[in-house]
């Protein structure tokens, strides 16, 4: 009987922290897309890559500086990313601010493809083929979008779909203090 004291208590603990952060979720005080990123602060990590319009076209993180800008990265496989893909054509019509795309362990033609037919919203579109920058992101998974400053700062990470709510509360505010 002894023998099963020390492990039930472990269950009962781990099922307790498990309780709590669903009571947490539930009322609104705690969610996964609130996950701080240890990259706010800092410069974005420094790459070199293709664009998906043009193979032949590089373009590096220091190409991009001088201008608040946001960086979306994105995949044609991705179904979040049909959800969020309306309002990023609407922020690009409002020419509120550029959107780079991060195109993300994806074909090609497959993401030319997608552009056409969902609208391309984005200023140019990055080709991370092998996800190395998303590794060096913290991409936990697409789509995620990153408010980066002119000096080539992180200041904002959005995990998930932008919405026209994280759009309001966050970005936009953060947006307006940047220019």
């Amino acid at each position: 009987m002894k023998k099963f004291i020390v492990p039930l208590a472990i269950f009962a603990a781990i099922g307790g922290l498990l309780m709590y952060a669903l009571y947490l979720s539930m009322n609104g005080d705690y969610s996964p897309r609130d996950i701080p990123s240890p990259l706010i602060g800092k410069s974005l990590p420094a790459f070199t890559l293709t664009t998906v319009s043009d193979p032949a076209r590089k373009v590096s993180r220091d190409d991009m500086r001088g201008r608040v800008y946001l960086l979306n990265v994105w995949a044609s496989w991705c179904v979040a990313c049909r959800q969020e893909h309306p309002f990023l054509n609407e922020i690009s019509k409002r020419k509120i601010v550029p959107i780079i795309g991060l195109d993300y362990k994806d074909e090609r033609n497959a993401a030319l493809q997608w552009l056409s037919s969902m609208g391309n919203p984005y200023e140019l579109s990055l080709t991370d083929q092998d996800g190395r920058l998303g590794i060096d992101l913290g991409v936990y998974g697409v789509p995620e979008t990153f408010v980066i400053d002119k000096e080539g700062v992180i200041r904002y990470k959005q995990i998930g779909p932008i919405t026209p709510e994280a759009w309001e509360k966050k970005i936009a505010p953060l947006l307006k203090e940047l220019s």
